[in-house]
């Protein structure tokens, strides 16, 4: 049998696009109520959870591990791709380019966007058990008309 929440592409989307929204507004939320290490580290991880967010609106049925993982491997790219001379230039530029590309280098992010990572898989995860659950509550069972209740 075919998991229902990964055939229904428009019902992931409406879900993960939601969870960006949310996490949008924590990352801003945390920023607004913390500083330092909790507001960094915190952002960090949300960052990547949003690049998930992302990756399921355009690919509504790819496996939680799937999404987890190709955020984690975009994070990272970005973090190392701040060894370079070009998101400091764009982050100067730009407050867009600041936000997606920052500017500098610093290892402790790879870690914390693991754990964005994995908070996002656990999240995709139990969405996904809730759109199947709510997809096979509106369905109406089917009686078996079979002889000796076998199909």
């Amino acid at each position: 049998m075919r998991d229902p929440a990964a055939t229904d592409p428009l019902r992931t989307r409406l879900a993960a696009a939601g969870v960006a929204v949310v996490t949008v507004g924590a990352g801003l939320g945390l920023r607004a109520v913390t500083a330092g290490d909790i507001a960094k580290y915190g952002g960090d991880a949300l960052y990547t959870v949003l690049l998930l967010t992302l990756v399921v609106v355009l690919a509504p049925r790819v496996a939680p591990l799937r999404a987890a993982a190709g955020a984690l491997a975009a994070s990272w790219a970005i973090e190392f791709l701040q060894l370079s001379e070009i998101p400091g230039e764009l982050s100067r530029r730009s407050t867009v380019g600041r936000l997606v590309l920052g500017s500098t280098f610093n290892p402790p992010d790879l870690f914390w966007y693991a754990v964005g990572a994995a908070a996002g898989y656990a999240v995709h995860t139990a969405l996904r058990s809730c759109l199947d659950a709510g997809g096979r509550r509106g369905r109406r069972a089917v009686p078996d008309s079979t002889p000796g209740g076998h199909r």
